[in-house]
Order: structure tokens, then sequence, then C-alpha cells
């Protein structure tokens, strides 16, 4: 209970105290440390009650941060075979350009210099 602190060590600081504060004032004494040690150690709990709130608390918002937003079960919202189209018809639009005749230039281009005539 004590530590290395044995019972003869224990006796001879009992009787030390009894006889400088004498047999009136040594209730007294005891029961003032025992408030303060209920005190103390309240307070220690409270202390450790709060950081183990915080810590709590912190790991729950990094878990928040790390989770995506939707779960893995639910389904898109859109499905992928429409982006698929939309790659073809693009394609298909980009192919379509280059059978067709150039634009005509622009008033600010330069001329043709190709020597075609």
């Amino acid at each position: 209970m004590f530590g290395s602190i044995g019972t003869m060590e224990l006796v001879v600081i009992l009787v030390i105290a009894l006889i400088v504060f004498g047999p009136r004032k040594l209730p007294e004494l005891g029961k003032s440390l025992g408030k303060s040690l209920g005190e103390f150690k309240r307070a220690s709990n409270d202390l450790r009650n709060t950081l183990e709130e915080e810590i709590h608390v912190e790991e729950q918002a990094q878990h928040q941060a790390v989770q995506p937003t939707k779960p893995a079960s639910e389904k898109p919202s859109e499905p992928e075979t429409p982006v698929a189209q939309d790659q073809s018809a693009a394609a298909s639009t980009t192919n379509s350009h280059a059978t067709e005749d150039p634009p005509p230039p622009a008033d600010d281009a330069q001329p043709d210099t190709t020597g075609s005539v």
C-alpha cells in the first residue's frame, strides 16, 4: 500500500507525528490530509476523463475526415455507360471534322504561301 515503507517505518512516523502535533491535533490533521487526498484524486480523475474525451473527439474528427462522402455500398448517381457514349460521340465528331474541308482562314490569318494556285 505504501510502496517501500515497512511497518516499522510507519510506526516511527506516527510516533513522531504524535509527539510534534499532540493527541488533540493529530485527528484533525488526519482528517484534513484525507480530504486533501480525496480532492487530489477527484481532480486527477477529472483531468484524465477530460483528456480521454478530447482524444476521443479528435479520433472521431480524423475518422470522419478519412471516410468517403458516400458509403461504398451505394451505387453512383450516374451510370458509367453515358460517359462512354459521350466519349464515343466526341470521337465521332472529331472524325467527321477530319473528312470535311478545312474552314476558311480568318481575316487576320496569313495568306497561303504554299505555292498552290
